[in-house]
């Protein structure tokens, strides 16, 4: 049995699934591409509220790539 738990998107209702530890992270929907908070998981899951983070969208972040060296070889 799965820990996962359903919800869906707030903007598309496209079905989305996550574990209940990630509750209250920002992320980007996969369908329609707007950032929607992982609500709550359902009562009787064991987990308890989670507060919403914030600072970071989960799931979309793509490090900058590293810069070449700008050193002058003259």
């Amino acid at each position: 049995m799965s820990a996962d738990f359903k919800f869906y998107c707030t903007h598309c209702d496209q079905p989305l699934k996550c574990d209940p530890c990630h509750a209250g992270r920002q992320i980007q929907c996969p369908n329609c591409q707007h950032l929607i908070r992982i609500p709550n998981p359902p009562p009787g899951t064991g987990f308890t509220h989670v507060q919403p983070e914030s600072g970071r969208t989960w799931d979309t972040y793509v490090p900058k790539a590293k810069k070449p060296d700008s050193q002058d070889k003259s």
